[in-house]
Formats: structure tokens, C-alpha cells, sequence
């Protein structure tokens, strides 16, 4: 019975999700599916043909055909992969996420209906890594040398942007777990990301293309790409994207990817944005635009905690004295951190995995992504001491506190600082535009006078600030901090029995 009770709620769950419009393995909306049912059913069917029932019926089909492939997953050894909308009705059911709203659930009919192409295509998109033999390899590495070869996926990507904390990095790594495990796939930060293609484009000075050296050893490595918090500030990125991309899409890659902003959007008032302007064109072309237009930031929704981010200088004793509780018994001294291409990074004072740091020093200097990636595979804990107001005169601090926010977060590391205000207070002078003209509208009778001199006018910024704010309140919440010590206590569990293991050999 509750077997059954189960299964109904599954079926209502999906009908709710789909809203009737669905189509897998080639089934579309308006074909008529033959059901085989019990007498009652179909006395039912007869006496009734209210459009919902019907609906209901298909949606039992859909749950069924759904059930059938996690059946043969199973069989083959993709143990209970059934694609991302099942995997979400089992967390929700399991308590492990909270029920989404609509544009969330619309969003994973996006997710589901990219990943039944990609399984449907797997052998023409060349996912499995294995498949393909020493001999064909070799040959196409041959042809592809002689003649100039382009294998355009058959399968567009997918390009989702919404506002913080709707749930996009939650939804594509939901996604991206359900890929099969032999698939030739990679989930990565941007920022890492170029990282890697900058790194790599040093290896290869001196040949002819070196993006296409770089895209080949890219998709050499994953086919399907996915590329969270998607943001361009960087000349550098902007100007390399739209030819390495090309590169990227003719040899076969899909693109997944998230971003606050949408592609029209990205790297708004940046330098030289014209040589820019035809990458958006070739990410249209090859991905599939969709925006999450949910208003709830979810990462506001966990409990609240305050242990651990102290507002005003007064407090920058106590913020020491939290970070020697959290090394314990270990003397705590200055520290070199290697960097990509041999750059070092000096840590002040770290021990046990935890570094303390001047804001200055971390955030007002020439550092940037590298440095904190840098860090953070070494250090799983920072204390910052000395957040300011962030305005027009320390803009690019800012630009930096951003970065070293998301990369914490992508690392899942946790944060102790002083700080001269709460999040929002941060940030509150830097702007956007459109915000700009609601608070100083330029009109003739306006002196500019009145302006504040040390507004920062800034797109990018001015986006990047929510998702900074955003992910500081999570970072501070009970949840986030449970979390990560738990990370901490499996981490610890499994370098025992790794030595345990090392001793018995």
C-alpha cells in the first residue's frame, strides 16, 4: 500500500512537472499511447474524459517508461540514473532539498529533455570515453591533420541565468550527477576553467593556432562541458572566447552553463566589447537560452548564525582568537602557497588548514582567481580581517572580495572576518546603470553637485554584488557550517584509513 501511495505521488508530482507537454524517446504531446489498466480503470476512462485524468493517465506512462530506465541502468551498471527529475522527486521526498517553485521545476524539464538527447545520441556525440579504439583514434588524428574536419554535436547545450540563489549551480550539478561515469564530461568554476585555457595557451607559444591546440586537448578530454557561474571581466577572456569556443563547438562540445546574466548582457561596458559582441551570436547559435526567473534566493532560507562574521575593528581581537581556537594545539606561522606558473603566494599566518589574513593584503593587491584557487587547495578555512564599505575608490578591491567569495564557495570553505558592515551595507554604493539613473537622474534642472562623488557606476559589479551578498549569508548560515565540518571530519577519515592501508602494504 505505501508502495503505491508512493508511486501515486510520484505520478502527481510529474503531471505537476510537465503540465502534459512531454515528449521522451520520440513520444510527443498529442500521440495517442494505448494504457493497458485494471476493469475499474477503465470503467473510469469510459464514465470520465476530464482533461486532467487523461493527463494524469499519460503522466503514469511517463513515470513507468521513467522506471524502466533506471531498470536498465541498473542492468548495465548505471546504477539508478534515470535522468535529473526523478533524482529532484527523490530528494524532495527524502528531505535532502526543499520543494522548489515553478521556474525551478520548468528549468529540470529543460535539464531532463538535454539529458534523454545526450543519452539518445551517445554514440554520435562520442560521450562514451571508452568506445572509441586506439587504431580509429589514430586515424581520425591523422585526417584531422591532413584535412580540416568539423563535427558539429547534434545535440545543442544549455545556457541558464537567473538571479542568486535561485538554485542554478543546485540544478546542474543535479544534472551532471546522473551522467553516466564513463561519459567524457567535466564540471568546473569559469573562473578555473580559463585558468586551465590561459595555463595551457603558455604551453603551446610559438604554434600557428594555439586555441585549436588548446580546444583539441579540451575535447579530448569532455565532450560535454559545464561551466558554473559563467562571467566575463576580463579582457584578456573576453577577447579569446569567441574563437576558442568555435573551436570548442566544432569539435563536437556541448556546452553547459550557468550565469546571473544573460548572454546579451555579458561583459556590458567592457573593453573593446565590439571584437566581443560575435561570441553571444555563437552561443545563441549553439545553446539553448533559458532563464529561471524565480525571485526566491534559497540560500537566504537556512538559519541564520552570526558566530562568525563580526561587524566594526573592535572586533578584530576576538576574529584572532576564534582562528588560534580553530588551529588548536598547532604553532601557526608564515606560509608560501604555489600558484599556476610557478607564482607563490605568501600566507601571514596559517596552520591546521586555516589562514589568516589583512583584508589588504588579500584583496588590494595584484592577485586574483589563480592566487585564491591557489589557497583554498590548501586551506579550507580564512580569517579576514578589515572588510570595508566597498565605493568608487576601492573598486577593484572589490572586484577581488568577489572573486575570493566565489571561489570559497565553489571550495566550500569557510569564512571568519570583521567587516565594517553586514553584507548588504558592503556593497551598498556600487551600482548599476539602471540603478544609477533611479538614484542621480540626469535632468536639466540637476546640478551634479549633489551627486556622491564616490558612487561606483559599474554593470558587472553592480550584478556580482547579489550573488556576493547572497553567498555570504549562506556561508554564515548553521547549515553551511554543519556541512563543512562534516566535510572536514570525512576528510580526516579518509587520510586514516588511506595511511592504514599505506602501513599494511
Amino acid at each position: 500500500m505505501r508502495a503505491l501511495a508512493r508511486s501515486l505521488r510520484q505520478v502527481r508530482y510529474l503531471s505537476q512537472l510537465r503540465g502534459g507537454a512531454l515528449s521522451l524517446n520520440g513520444l510527443g504531446e498529442n500521440e495517442k499511447v494505448p494504457i493497458l489498466c485494471n476493469p475499474a480503470a477503465c470503467s473510469l476512462i469510459k464514465h470520465s474524459y476530464d482533461k486532467e485524468i487523461r493527463r494524469y493517465l499519460n503522466q503514469s506512462l511517463v513515470l513507468w517508461r521513467a522506471l524502466s530506465t533506471t531498470a536498465a541502468n541498473e542492468a548495465t551498471g548505471a546504477v539508478g540514473r534515470a535522468g535529473p527529475l526523478l533524482e529532484y522527486e527523490r530528494r524532495t521526498t527524502s528531505g535532502e532539498l526543499v520543494d522548489g517553485d515553478n521556474c525551478q521545476v520548468d528549468t529540470l524539464r529543460v535539464l531532463q529533455r538535454l539529458y534523454e538527447q545526450l543519452i539518445e545520441h551517445e554514440d554520435s556525440c562520442q560521450l562514451d570515453r571508452y568506445k572509441a579504439s586506439e587504431k580509429n583514434a589514430r586515424r581520425r588524428w591523422l585526417w584531422s591533420r591532413l584535412i580540416p574536419q568539423s563535427s558539429y554535436s547534434p545535440v545543442k547545450g544549455l545556457y541558464l541565468y537567473g538571479g542568486v540563489g535561485t538554485g542554478k549551480t543546485m540544478l546542474m550539478d543535479l544534472f551532471y550527477d546522473q551522467l553516466p561515469c564513463n561519459w567524457r564530461k567535466k564540471r568546473i568554476h569559469f573562473h578555473d576553467f580559463m585558468l586551465d585555457v590561459h595555463s595551457r595557451l603558455q604551453m603551446h607559444k610559438g604554434v600557428a593556432d594555439p586555441l585549436e591546440v588548446v580546444a583539441g586537448e579540451i575535447s579530448d578530454e569532455s565532450i560535454l562541458l559545464c561551466l558554473d557561474e559563467f562571467m566575463v571581466t576580463d579582457v584578456a577572456d573576453a577577447l579569446i572566447l569567441n574563437r576558442l569556443f568555435r573551436h570548442l563547438f566544432s569539435k563536437g562540445v556541448v556546452l553547459v552553463s550557468t550565469s546571473n546574466r544573460a548572454p546579451d548582457q555579458l561583459y556590458e561596458g567592457g573593453l573593446q566589447r565590439d571584437l566581443f559582441l560575435p561570441f553571444i551570436e555563437t552561443l545563441k547559435e549553439r545553446c539553448v537560452v533559458h532563464e529561471i526567473g524565480s525571485s526566491t534566493d534559497y540560500r537566504k532560507l537556512g538559519s541564520a548564525g552570526q558566530s562568525f562574521y563580526f561587524v566594526g575593528k573592535v572586533y578584530s581581537e576576538l576574529l584572532k582568537q576564534k582562528f588560534y581556537e580553530l588551529i588548536g594545539q598547532e604553532t601557526p606561522g608564515p606560509e608560501v602557497v604555489e600558484v599556476v606558473m610557478g607564482r607563490q603566494l605568501q600566507v601571514p599566518l596559517g596552520a591546521n588548514g586555516c589562514a589568516y589574513f589583512p583584508f589588504d593584503d588579500l584583496c588590494d593587491r595584484p592577485l586574483g582567481a589563480a592566487d585564491y584557487f591557489g589557497l583554498f587547495k590548501k586551506f579550507h578555512t580564512l580569517a579576514l580581517d578589515g572588510v570595508p564599505k566597498f565605493a568608487l575608490h576601492n573598486r577593484t578591491a572589490a572586484y577581488r572580495f568577489v572573486t575570493l567569495v566565489d571561489v570559497m564557495y565553489e571550495n566550500r570553505a569557510r569564512l571568519l572576518c570583521t567587516a565594517e558592515a553586514s553584507p548588504v551595507e558592503l556593497f551598498e554604493r556600487i551600482v548599476t546603470v539602471a540603478d544609477a539613473q533611479k538614484i542621480s537622474p540626469r535632468t536639466s534642472s540637476r546640478s551634479q553637485k549633489r551627486d556622491d562623488i564616490d558612487l561606483c557606476v559599474d554593470n558587472e559589479l553592480g550584478f556580482a554584488k547579489d550573488r556576493t551578498i547572497s553567498r555570504l549569508t549562506e556561508m554564515n548560515s548553521k547549515e553551511y557550517l554543519e556541512q563543512h565540518e562534516a566535510n572536514l571530519q570525512d576528510k580526516a577519515s579518509q587520510s586514516v584509513d588511506e595511511k592504514s592501508e599505506a602501513l599494511q602494504a
